[in-house]
């Protein structure tokens, strides 16, 4: 039960990401992703440092900036340009890939077989979200396609390397979430400047987007994905991706009058059994979930000290 709890609180970090697109649309200023992305990573994390007051020391330093550019400052822009010059759908269906990344680089970095389990539920979690989202009018842009598959790319690696890596010992998961956030905040910041600046008028509207955006998106969302991939397969971890573009498909119906088609009501179907599935990875597909490996993590009652710099 225990880990059904700790699945269930992860599981929350991708859905609270599938609120990004309606809020983004309805509560920011338009045109300004790159700023967007910035607010929500720069401010979440220099509160989770004011909060926890640890500093990475020694080989954190550059690991924290690797994770937090492949998990935050890299990913962010690679989804919004895909956004930008795809239909909705291609890009939401290129996101989805993400387990079937994760799957592989688990063989090359972990150490683990290939799961013919975890590549059939990661193919029928992609039809699913492509069944829910894409429309026979969609057009295809090159640079947007290559920006949707590196940001599929570029996070399903942050995943992998964050499991492999762990956390050192004594540092909660909010610390870890704290380091890269500030790491990807940092990276954004001139990209940011340089690309397009800050937003002419900034109301009461946007600013509670933004809060949302990095408080509840940022701060909460990556300290709770951070420790459920702590405590669970990797791969378990990266299928409850799906459940942003679920939400996000869930949202538009209840708050936008968008409607789903008894086929989009399929590959919803679709979608959450590859979820549920990417849970349970039974022995005769290969190891089970128990023999995975759980590199350096560490407990999530282990607190971090205050004033101290973790090694």
């Amino acid at each position: 039960m225990k880990s059904v709890r700790i699945t269930l609180l992860t599981a929350l970090a991708p859905m609270v990401w599938g609120t990004t697109y309606f809020v983004t649309t309805e509560f920011l200023p338009p045109d300004h992703p790159l700023f967007a992305s910035l607010a929500r990573a720069l401010p979440a994390g220099l509160i989770a440092l004011a909060i926890t007051r640890t500093l990475p020391r020694g080989q954190w330093w550059w690991k924290s900036m690797v994770l937090g550019v492949l998990n935050i400052g890299a990913f962010f822009p690679l989804l919004f340009v895909a956004a930008y010059l795809l239909p909705g759908g291609i890009a939401a269906t290129l996101g989805a890939a993400q387990p079937l990344v994760v799957a592989v680089l688990v063989v090359a970095l972990l150490g683990e077989r290939l799961s013919a389990w975890r590549v059939v539920w990661g193919v029928v979690g992609v039809a699913g979200i492509a069944l829910i989202v894409l429309r026979s009018t969609a057009t295809l842009d090159t640079i947007g396609i290559v920006a949707g598959v590196a940001g599929a790319v570029s996070m399903g690696l942050g995943v992998t390397l964050t499991k492999r890596w762990g956390r050192p010992p004594g540092v909660s998961a909010l610390t870890l979430a704290g380091w890269q956030l500030t790491a990807g905040g940092i990276f954004l910041l001139p990209v940011s400047v340089m690309f397009e600046g800050i937003p002419e008028a900034i109301d009461a509207t946007a600013l509670l987007g933004y809060a949302w955006l990095g408080i509840i998106g940022g701060l909460l969302a990556y300290t709770l994905w951070f420790r459920g991939i702590g405590r669970i397969p990797v791969t378990s971890v990266a299928v409850l991706g799906l459940l942003s573009p679920l939400v996000a498909a869930v949202l538009g119906v209840v708050l936008l009058g968008q409607n789903l088609g008894p086929m989009q009501l399929f590959g919803f179907a679709l979608a959450l059994a590859a979820i549920v599935a990417g849970q349970i990875v039974p022995r005769r597909w290969g190891r089970s979930a128990d023999a995975e490996k759980t590199v350096g993590s560490s407990p999530a009652h282990d607190p971090a000290p205050r004033y101290v710099r973790a090694e």
